[in-house]
Parts: C-alpha cells; structure tokens; sequence
C-alpha cells in the first residue's frame, strides 16, 4: 500500500522504508532523521512555537541542521511512496514532493516572519506532498 508506506514515512522519515522491506534504507534514515533532529534542536523548536513562544522557537533552532530537514523529510516520503509500487514512473511523480521540500526550506528561511513557523513551514511541505499524492496515485 503506497499510501500507507507514505504515512509512516510522515510520522517519521525511514518507517515507510521499514514498511516496505527496505530495512537498512529505513534504519540509515531513520538515524539520519534523529541526528538532524538533536543538532537542529527540531522538537524544541516544535514544542516551543505550539506554546506561543515563536521568538524562543526560532532562536533554539539551529538553521544550520533545520535547513537540511525538510528536503530530507520530502525525499523520504517519496521514496516510500515510490517504491512502494513497482514499475512506477519516476520522471513525473518526484515534482510535488520537490516542491514540498523546496517550499518548506524556503519557510524555514523565513521563518521569523511567520506568526507560527513551525506549523507554517510543515503545511508548506505537507500539502504539496499529498497533492502530489492524489494526481500521480496511479502513476
């Protein structure tokens, strides 16, 4: 189930790998995904700006680190995605996921002009991911 392998690799980057019997792919993104999380600070951040503390939010994150994440995090979804069916095309279905990635780094570069910038920055990538989701789910 494409969809379902997706979803895991949304709750965290290297289960949808996992899901779909790739499991050294999955542990390496998995541990990849943790060791952006620590040094970027990415779930203080998170927990930070939930609490309405988006200046504290902004200043514990690491850029540095929270930059890389969210073009991980679109590629990991995808690659679940992907070869989750075989013989899928893969000129065509990476291009939302792409823009998830791309939107969500340029969130995060502006982040401290958004009124609550982790939520704002996860939609932009979100979103154009499960768009892409429903046009190429039969591709």
């Amino acid at each position: 189930m494409r969809n379902i392998a997706a979803l895991f690799s949304m709750l965290m980057p290297g289960f949808g790998q996992i899901y779909n019997g790739q499991f050294m792919k999955g542990v390496f993104f998995v541990l990849i995904e943790h060791f952006d999380n620590a040094l970027g600070q990415i779930n203080k951040a998170i927990h930070l700006d939930f609490n309405g503390l988006h200046q504290q939010a902004l200043e514990a994150a690491n850029f540095e680190y929270v930059l890389f994440y969210p073009g991980f995090y679109a590629y990991c979804v995808w690659d679940a995605w992907y070869y989750a069916k075989p013989d899928a095309d893969k000129e065509k279905t990476p291009i939302p996921f792409i823009i998830g990635g791309f939107l969500g780094a340029v969130g995060a570069i502006f982040g401290n002009r958004l009124p609550v910038p982790t939520l704002t920055v996860a939609m932009l990538i979100i979103i154009p991911i499960i768009c892409g989701m429903v046009i190429f789910r039969n591709e």
